[in-house]
């Protein structure tokens, strides 16, 4: 965690959560309905190089309404390709998310491989008047309501049998659009961690 307080902690921050999620062509297991005594069977293609890579941000401030924002990446399996999301990605979505908000940012994540990065150190020292970081500890994805999110993702793409990468993709976008008009949804992921906003 950043010692003490920051300029941006002292001007009343939004306080945003991050994470990231990746989905390949063999779906989350999901319930559905079926006639009694006959379990749906969806068959799917599992094989496959390629990968959905999803980073999102949740925000949350008492009074305002909460939103989400998140950066995109399909890795197709070719050959120079980049794989996933770099640390630039996540600059990018941060900027990206400050500009919109209007304001300084806490933000909470975990000690994923990019966030650790030299660079993106060196962007977040150079960003402090804005930018207040908290590391999560190890793994709790109890603690980080934008794992709420990818639950609610994962839901919905549950019973999807798709054709090829490029309709996954568009199923999982459509997915977040969906989530970012549904301030509601983002507010009961922020309740399931049992964290609590105080004014």
């Amino acid at each position: 965690m950043a010692a003490g307080k920051s300029a941006a902690a002292a001007r009343g921050a939004r306080l945003v959560f991050e994470d990231e999620a990746g989905q390949s062509m063999r779906p989350p297991r999901a319930r559905t309905w079926g006639r009694l005594g006959c379990t749906p069977v969806v068959r799917v293609r599992g094989r496959g190089a390629g990968r959905v890579s999803m980073a999102g941000l949740s925000y949350y401030k008492p009074g305002s309404r909460s939103r989400m924002f998140y950066s995109f990446h399909v890795y197709h399996g070719r050959k120079g390709e980049k794989k996933g999301l770099t640390w630039q990605d996540y600059r990018d979505l941060l900027i990206r998310a400050h500009i919109q908000l209007g304001g300084p940012i806490v933000l909470v994540w975990d000690n994923q491989r990019a966030h650790l990065m030299p660079p993106m150190q060196e962007f977040i020292q150079a960003s402090k008047d804005w930018l207040t970081v908290f590391q999560l500890p190890s793994y709790a994805p109890d603690l980080n309501p934008q794992e709420g999110i990818w639950s609610l993702v994962k839901r919905t793409i549950g019973n999807l049998a798709a054709a090829d990468l490029d309709q996954l993709a568009r199923a999982v976008r459509r997915s977040l659009k969906k989530i970012q008009y549904r301030p509601h949804l983002i507010d009961a992921c922020l309740a399931t961690t049992g964290l609590i906003m105080d004014g």
